[in-house]
């Protein structure tokens, strides 16, 4: 992930001191799921079509969140996640522009002029088929592609992109998919397993007692999204090694846990002390719901079976 920032600030670097045109497209890009990569597919034709420079233009935070004082995003990826999703597909720059009040009033038109036009030397714009931008919500691809004209951009519209999964991935499905624990579906729209990083905190240590030692975990960024409840079969990354596991995000009702929401991994031939260690997890599969036992004896012939299940 370093080598990706270092890369993004030289490309930041070039750009200011570049009169290079540039093919761009401009989203918010969460979770650079199939349907972002299909769009940037599009866009590294289109600037090799121009010998231009592939750009993707991105936020650094959230635009509602500047626009909605309370809103809490629930995020596919944190923005170190994102540029380095972004950076593995191949473009040339990715720019972070920084969403601010003043940025959210700007027409399409002043937009296109000031931060596409004046700022990136942009010739050429790829726009989703349903992406629209400026402080004018009802203006139409016709607006756009006029104002370009105007303005030496040419304007191309995708086409709406869908899968044998899904008729439209967007992040909002893959959000949905996830907190209702539909993990294999959420990951055919991303392309890869779903992921979190989290650090391991100091826990009860219950699990150490009936020979399920967990790794309790306080997730990294805390507008991450985090799966629905229940126990999940997971690959665990840590210190360069992949280990298999489960992993269960609940209230323990068992132990009368009380409203907190824990995050538990169980990793399978692992037993090395890792408080304040950072690891990350990937979703697989959701193995059962969380669940009442009577007892400890009955959560724990529960747990061999999702054992089981976990490693087959």
């Amino acid at each position: 992930m370093r080598d990706f920032k270092k890369k993004f600030e030289k490309n930041m670097q070039l750009i200011k001191n570049s009169t290079a045109k540039h093919t761009a497209t401009i989203g918010f890009f969460d979770g650079v799921h199939r349907g972002h990569r299909f769009v940037i597919d599009q866009l590294k034709q289109a600037a090799a079509e121009t010998n231009s420079q592939c750009l993707v233009l991105s936020f650094d935070k959230h635009p509602r969140r500047v626009l909605q004082a309370d809103f809490q995003p629930k995020l596919l990826t944190t923005l170190p996640e994102k540029l380095e999703l972004l950076g593995a597909t191949g473009i040339d720059a990715c720019a972070l522009l920084n969403f601010t009040p003043e940025m959210a009033r700007l027409s399409a038109f002043e937009f296109m002029h000031y931060i596409l036009k004046e700022r990136f030397n942009v010739n050429r714009l790829l726009i989703g088929y349903d992406h629209r931008f400026g402080n004018k919500k009802n203006e139409t691809f016709d607006d756009y592609r006029h104002y370009g004209e105007r303005l030496g951009i040419e304007l191309l519209e995708l086409a709406q992109f869908s899968t044998l999964e899904s008729e439209h991935i967007s992040s909002s499905e893959i959000r949905r998919a996830l907190l209702a624990g539909q993990i294999e579906y959420a990951n055919k729209l991303l392309g890869y397993a779903y992921f979190l990083e989290g650090r391991v905190v100091d826990g009860y240590k219950i699990g150490r007692k009936i020979n399920f030692p967990t790794a309790n975990l306080q997730a990294v960024d805390p507008d991450k999204l985090i799966p629905g409840l229940g126990v999940y079969a997971v690959k665990v990354h840590f210190k360069g090694k992949i280990y298999g596991g489960m992993l269960n995000i609940g209230k323990r009702p068992t132990l009368a846990n009380g409203d907190d929401t824990s995050i538990e991994v169980h990793i399978f031939n692992f037993d090395n002390i890792i408080y304040d260690e950072s690891l990350q997890v990937e979703f697989l599969r959701k193995i059962r719901d969380e669940k009442k036992f009577e007892n400890i004896e009955e959560l724990t012939e529960q747990l061999k079976k999702d054992r089981l299940i976990a490693l087959n």
